[in-house]
């Protein structure tokens, strides 16, 4: 039941926004009782942060495995731009709670999101240092600031990537990562 608490009102988050939404409403969605939202959440606050964690965490893990597995950072930087972009599509009422509501949290809660969104960009920013480092990538680069230039690209895919569109997840995820890793000159 948890699990279709949060199912439920992530689309209703999505289609109404955190703060439109009652916990009346995501009760009447399921057919259930307020006692059983409580029973599984303390607040609407707790159940967003539930969705903030459960997102993070999930890309966090995946990103790691990235880290973990392959061998060179070009690699790496495609294979996390596909994750980033792949994620939105298959979790996309997800993604556009994770991106947009996050201001609804209590700042200590915000506090501990912001911590680990700053661990996913410190991860890719080390890639790029360990690229420049290997000669992968130009050494006249700004780490930080090519992490945070992936990340805005790819993020923002949220509030415009139709799945259903002529240019598949692939195909966008490929071109992102062509775009990261050599511009757009001839």
């Amino acid at each position: 039941m948890k699990q279709e608490i949060t199912k439920h009102s992530v689309k209703l988050f999505q289609e109404k926004g955190f703060s439109e939404t009652s916990i009346q409403d995501i009760v009447d969605s399921l057919g259930v009782t307020k006692g059983t939202f409580y029973y599984y959440f303390k607040s609407k606050e707790q159940l967003l942060m539930d969705i903030h964690l459960r997102y993070i965490e999930d890309l966090l893990n995946r990103q790691k495995e990235i880290i973990e597995k392959e061998q060179n950072c070009r690699n790496k930087v495609i294979k996390i731009v596909k994750l980033i972009i792949g994620d939105i599509k298959s979790t996309q009422a997800n993604g556009r709670v994770y991106f947009r509501e996050m201001r609804n949290l209590k700042p200590e809660n915000a506090e501990i999101i912001k911590t680990k969104r700053t661990e996913f960009r410190d991860n890719l920013e080390q890639i790029i240092i360990e690229g420049i480092e290997a000669g992968e990538f130009r050494n006249t680069l700004q780490p930080k600031l090519i992490a945070l230039g992936i990340l805005g690209v790819t993020n923002w895919t949220y509030q415009w990537m139709n799945p259903s569109g002529d240019v598949s997840v692939d195909e966008l995820a490929e071109m992102f990562a062509d775009f990261v890793l050599h511009g757009i000159h001839v």
